[in-house]
């Protein structure tokens, strides 16, 4: 029998350096998000869930199979379902953890991304929200290593986490940076995730888990801020010209960036890009329904959700 590259059998915890393990699914496009597992002590830390019950068991089978008896503390990155909707599957055993607006988040969306696509069969999935919280940053130590969460948004949200194991030189990026995949931004700030970036590129890591697409180098953050770069010049002369963020999008040469998963984004991201030339703080709330409404129209479709 052929696996799908989509399927949740193609998805794969791979070690990146001791302790170190990354669970990456394939493609990387709509909620088909990545994970992480840091382990040592005898303890262990997921970063990171899935967004239907069927990969949150695979999830947790591979984590079970480093770290027997599954991890003691689940960081969510973000409040996007994705990320955290798996969340169930590890609790009670392990405590939940977030930056503290993130819970305010996950709380107030619910399980409402399952209503964009209501064909995906998520499974019995309870909403399990986060009840160990921290404001800027958190540094967890599991024997000789330590994982330090930060808050560097807004960028792809209000407020991103991203994790960092300074002792093996990993970076979990959370949906702050992209591979192979369109960056998202229309809930947080394009401005920011270009300073966000920057933050991260500081840290000179040498292994990068982005929040979805394959896991590399520092080429990684490369990408991402390409892509944000020429959407900025994309969204100031269409801003300029009076054009609409989806006429903007229609005109636009793709170039270097067609190959990317989930082209339809750009829409969105104009939206966000847009709403700062015009004077909105970075991650201020924008209507979502609209432009997810523009980008079908750009794909010609609901966009594809393969979870």
């Amino acid at each position: 029998m052929t696996i799908s590259s989509r399927a949740p059998e193609a998805a794969a915890l791979t070690a990146l350096a001791e302790d170190v393990h990354a669970f990456v699914q394939p493609d990387g496009g709509w909620c088909l998000n990545n994970a992480g597992l840091v382990t040592g002590g005898g303890r262990g830390v997921l970063i990171d869930t899935a967004a239907t019950r069927t990969r949150a068991e695979r999830l947790r089978r591979a984590v079970e199979r480093v770290l027997p008896g599954g991890p003691d503390l689940v960081v969510n990155t973000h409040f996007h379902g994705d990320h955290h909707f798996g969340n169930c599957l590890f609790v009670p055993a392990a405590t939940v953890v977030a930056q503290q607006d993130v819970r305010e988040q996950i709380l107030r969306a619910g399980l409402d991304l399952q209503r964009i696509w209501p064909g995906v069969g998520w499974g019995g999935i309870e909403l399990v929200a986060p009840t160990l919280t921290f404001r800027e940053s958190l540094t967890l130590h599991l024997g000789e290593l330590t994982v330090e969460l930060r808050d560097v948004g807004p960028a792809h949200t209000s407020h991103d986490v991203v994790a960092w194991v300074p002792e093996r030189g990993v970076l979990f990026t959370g949906d702050v940076a992209w591979s192979g995949v369109t960056p998202f931004c229309l809930m947080g700030s394009l401005d920011g995730s270009l300073a966000a970036l920057e933050t991260l590129r500081a840290y000179g890591a040498t292994t990068v888990v982005p929040g979805h697409g394959p896991a590399g180098g520092p080429e990684i953050l490369d990408a991402t801020e390409a892509y944000l770069r020429w959407l900025q010049e994309t969204a100031c002369q269409g801003h300029r010209a009076g054009r609409t963020p989806l006429e903007t999008a229609r005109d636009a040469e793709l170039g270097e960036f067609a190959g990317l998963l989930d082209s339809e984004r750009l829409v969105a991201n104009l939206h966000r890009a847009y709403a700062e030339l015009d004077g909105a703080p970075a991650g201020a709330e924008l209507d979502i329904v609209g432009p997810f409404g523009e980008m079908a129209a750009y794909h010609g479709g609901l966009p594809d959700c393969h979870a």
